[in-house]
C-alpha cells in the first residue's frame, strides 16, 4: 500500500514541476497569467471503520488554478499597444467570426484590409459608434475594428495617416487632410469567475460554463478598467517565487522517490526472509 501512496505523491510532484516550468517558460509572454496546483489528500474507509483508524492513501491534484492578478505595465510608445488597468479582457474574433477569444495581451496592429488584429490575425472587437464616438445602439452592437483607408467611404478622400486610442476606448483614425474619425469604442469583457476560463494558448481564453458568459462593457466604466495606450501588460510571473516553488517540488519528488525505494527494499527483505 505504501508503494502506491508514494506513487501518488510522485505524480503530484511531477505535475507541480510541470506547472511551475510552464510559468517560468512564459515569464516574458505578454498578458500571461501564472497557474498553481492545488492538492488534496485521499482517505480510505467505510461507514463501519473506526474513525480513529482511518488511513490516508496518498494525495491527488484537486485543481490547477490561474492567478489573474495584473502584471507589470511596460511602456512601448506604439498607439496600438494597449493594456487594461482593471479587470476587463480584450475581445477578439476569428476572421470567420466562428470563435471568440478573450485576452489581456494588447499587442495589436492594422492588417492590409484595415482591420485591427492580434498576432494570430484575430480581429479586435469594438462597439459601433458614430464619427463623434457616441454609441449608435442600445444595447451596443459589437463589430470588427475596421479603420477606413481614406477619409471618405468612396476612397476619394485623404489617405490614412495614423490611429490613436483614448482611455475610454475610442479608436480615432487620422487622415492627411487633418480630419479625424472615431471608428469604434473598444469592447471589454468581464466574467463572474475568471478562474473558470479555458486556456487556449497565445494568451487567449474562452468562456466556459464555470466562468459564466462574458459581460461586455466600455472602458472606464465600473470594473472594466481604463485603457492605457502605448503600453503592454507583461506576464505576472515572479521568477523568484517560481524558483522557490521549483525547488520545493523537486524535493517533494525526491522524497516520494526515496519512499518508493525504501518500500521496495523492505519488500525484498521480507521475501528473502520467507524463502
Amino acid at each position: 500500500m505504501s508503494f502506491y501512496t508514494a506513487l501518488t505523491g510522485l505524480k503530484n510532484a511531477q505535475t507541480s514541476l510541470s506547472v511551475t516550468s510552464h510559468n517560468i517558460a512564459n515569464s516574458e509572454t505578454n498578458g500571461f497569467k501564472k497557474s498553481r496546483v492545488q492538492f488534496s489528500d485521499i482517505v480510505a474507509g467505510s461507514a463501519f471503520t473506526n474513525p480513529r483508524l482511518l488511513q490516508g492513501i496518498g494525495s491527488t491534484v484537486k485543481a490547477i488554478t490561474q492567478n489573474f492578478a495584473q502584471g507589470p505595465i511596460e511602456q512601448t510608445g506604439s498607439a496600438l499597444d494597449l493594456s487594461v488597468n482593471g479587470d476587463g479582457f480584450f475581445t477578439t474574433k476569428t476572421v470567420t467570426g466562428a470563435q471568440t477569444y478573450f485576452t489581456r495581451n494588447g499587442a495589436f496592429e492594422i492588417d492590409g484590409g484595415g482591420y485591427i488584429i492580434d498576432g494570430s490575425s484575430n480581429r479586435l472587437q469594438v462597439f459601433a459608434t458614430d464619427s463623434a464616438g457616441n454609441l449608435t445602439t442600445t444595447p451596443p452592437t459589437m463589430t470588427d475594428a475596421l479603420v477606413p483607408q481614406t477619409s471618405l467611404p468612396n476612397g476619394a478622400g485623404a489617405a490614412f495617416a495614423g490611429v490613436t486610442v483614448a482611455d475610454n476606448g475610442n479608436v480615432t483614425a487620422s487622415y492627411a487632410d487633418g480630419t479625424n474619425q472615431v471608428v469604434g469604442k473598444i469592447t471589454l469583457a468581464t466574467f463572474i469567475s475568471s478562474q473558470g476560463l479555458k486556456q487556449e494558448g497565445s494568451s487567449n481564453w474562452t468562456a466556459t460554463g464555470i466562468s459564466g458568459v462574458a459581460v461586455y462593457g466600455e472602458p472606464t466604466v465600473g470594473q472594466y478598467g481604463k485603457l492605457l495606450s502605448g503600453s503592454l501588460e507583461r506576464s505576472n510571473v515572479d521568477i523568484s517565487e517560481e524558483m522557490v516553488s521549483l525547488i520545493t517540488a523537486q524535493r517533494d519528488f525526491q522524497a516520494n522517490a526515496k519512499t518508493i525505494d525504501t518500500t521496495t527494499q523492505i519488500a525484498t527483505t521480507i521475501i528473502n526472509l520467507r524463502t
